[in-house]
Formats: structure tokens, C-alpha cells, sequence
């Protein structure tokens, strides 16, 4: 199988991973601590050697989409994520992991859905990025704002943990690209297949580790995670058509405010002040909930006509 199919697969992986950690939780939960860390910085890793400066260029010449895009996903998803909590009743672990999901920026698994599904490929690459970058910011003080009530929340603490497995390795995989150019050249084309291996790992670990929970309290997750992520992809769509985009841009917004950097929520929530273990649960199931929408929508917009209808 090539890398690319491998990563063009990945709702699978990822699904299957959570099913085999469910069934034979030993095989995943030494997936933990440092390495979960680690496993995130990998991503953040690739996603910076795939920048190029022109992806920013088409920001000047466009920027409508990706504002629109960058407000739907820090407006919509955390205040859908805070509504639901409420809403379910979830416990306060819960709560909170479901608000850090919606916190959170777009996930590089976007930028394949995107792909599939023929949208506007280099403006998910550029709201991912400048999302991503904005989270920095926005993701601390907007968890802190909505999930305090829960739990006291220090969004110093999630600040410095942000910065540390999100901006440090953009920043280097940048820095890596445009000083040691045929470094980056050899090791881009890995990148993508190694992101799929550490986002299963990462799922896995975590539905493993918190298995007696997830049974427990799994079918009220599950709820809350369809509906955090069926209204992203539906607002994201539905927010930019109301505002006359064209039917590839739509896609794309819908995309990025459904697909949520699941990754990051998890390792916030194990590394960022936060007392229960369970409050990683939500950003493991979310994963794999926003990988199977995401992928089962792509597969049906692909064979439909990119028609503006």
C-alpha cells in the first residue's frame, strides 16, 4: 500500500484502533504521558514542513473565505461544545473535555478530507495554519471562559502547554524547510502517513486506558461528539452559503469548523492542569467521530457534481 492510500485511509485506522483498544486495552495504554505529547508534536512537525509562503499569499488576494472560516470555527464550534455540555447534563470531566475539543483549531486530517471531497484544497492548508496559530491564544482563554464553571481552569497552564506542542514544532518544521531544504524534502513525504500512526496511537491509548468509563458512560459521549461535530459540518456549510460562497468554498469551511484537532484536546486535557483523567475521553472519541463524517461526507461530495447548487 502506498503512503498515500495509508493516508487517504485514515478514518479507518482510526476506527480500528478504537475498536482493538476497546477489545485488548494492554496493546495501547504504554501510548501514554510524554509520548501522547510527543505523538502531537509529530503532527505540528509535518504541518510545518508542508507551508510554503504562497499558501499565506492567497490570504491577500482572498481573505473573505478564511476570515469567515476562522470566525464559524472559534464562534460555532465552542459555543456548540458549551451548549451540549449543558444541554446532556455531561459530568463535569466530561464537560470540559467536550468544551476543549470545541476550543480547539482544525486538525491537519482536514486537509485529506478536503482533498477527497474536491474542495478548495490550499485554503483548508492555510485556515488549518492560521487557525492553528490563532489557537495558541484563543484555545486557553476561551476553554478557561467556558469551562471554569465546571472545573477551575488555569488558561496560563494551557497556554504554555499550547505553545509548547503546538507553535514550538511549526515553528521548527518552518525553520527546517527553508534551512536545510533537502532535509525537509526527504522527510515531508513520511510526515503524512506518521501524523495517521500517532492520531491512532493517541485514540487508541486513551480509549483504552479510560475503557470502564467509556462503557460506562459511553452512549451520552457518543451524543454529545455526533452532535458537537454534525453541527460544525452543517454550520460551517450553511454559514458561508448564507453568505454567497461558492460551493467548493463551502465545502472547505464546512470541513475545517467540523474537524477539530482532537489531538490537542487530548493532551491539553492530560497536561493541562486538569484533575480527572476521563476529561481526555471526548477528545478520543471525538477523533474518530469527526474522521467517519468527515470522510463518509467527502466520499459523497466527490461523486457529486461540483455544481453550485
Amino acid at each position: 500500500m502506498s503512503p498515500e492510500r495509508f493516508t487517504l485511509l485514515f478514518p479507518l485506522w482510526t476506527l480500528l484502533g478504537a475498536v482493538v483498544a476497546l477489545l485488548w486495552p494492554p496493546l495501547f495504554i504504554w501510548f501514554r504521558g510524554p509520548l501522547i505529547t510527543l505523538g502531537l508534536g509529530v503532527i505540528m512537525l509535518g504541518m510545518g514542513l508542508g507551508l510554503a509562503p504562497q499558501d499565506f499569499l492567497r490570504v491577500g488576494h482572498r481573505p473573505r473565505p478564511v476570515f469567515i472560516g476562522l470566525a464559524a470555527q472559534f464562534l460555532v464550534m465552542p459555543s456548540l461544545a458549551a451548549t451540549l455540555a449543558w444541554g446532556l447534563q455531561l459530568s463535569p470531566p466530561l464537560a470540559v473535555g467536550l468544551i476543549l475539543v470545541g476550543c480547539c483549531p482544525g486538525g491537519t486530517a482536514s486537509n485529506v478530507v478536503a482533498l477527497i471531497a474536491r474542495a478548495d484544497v490550499a485554503l483548508s492548508v492555510v485556515m488549518t495554519t492560521l487557525s492553528t496559530l490563532a489557537a495558541v491564544v484563543l484555545t486557553p482563554r476561551l476553554t478557561e471562559l467556558l469551562a471554569s464553571q465546571y472545573v477551575p481552569v488555569n488558561g496560563w497552564t494551557l497556554f504554555l502547554k499550547v505553545v509548547q506542542v503546538v507553535l514550538l514544532p511549526v515553528a521548527l518544521g518552518v525553520v527546517l524547510k527553508q534551512g536545510f531544504p533537502r532535509v525537509a524534502r526527504r522527510v515531508q513525504p513520511v510526515m503524512p502517513p506518521l501524523a495517521v500512526v500517532m492520531i491512532v496511537m493517541i485514540v487508541a491509548s486513551i480509549v483504552g486506558s479510560q475503557r470502564a468509563a467509556l462503557i460506562e458512560q459511553g452512549p451520552r459521549l457518543l451524543m454529545a461528539c455526533l452532535l458537537l461535530h454534525g453541527g460544525g459540518f452543517l454550520l460551517g456549510q450553511l454559514i458561508p452559503r448564507l453568505l454567497g460562497e461558492p460551493l467548493p468554498v463551502r465545502r472547505t469551511i464546512s470541513i475545517e469548523v467540523g474537524m477539530q484537532n482532537s489531538g490537542l484536546a487530548v493532551v491539553l486535557a492530560r497536561s493541562g492542569g486538569f484533575a480527572s483523567p476521563i476529561t481526555a475521553l471526548p477528545g478520543a472519541i471525538s477523533a474518530v467521530i469527526h474522521c467517519l463524517i468527515g470522510s463518509g461526507l467527502a466520499a459523497s461530495w466527490r461523486r457529486s457534481e461540483p455544481s453550485d447548487g
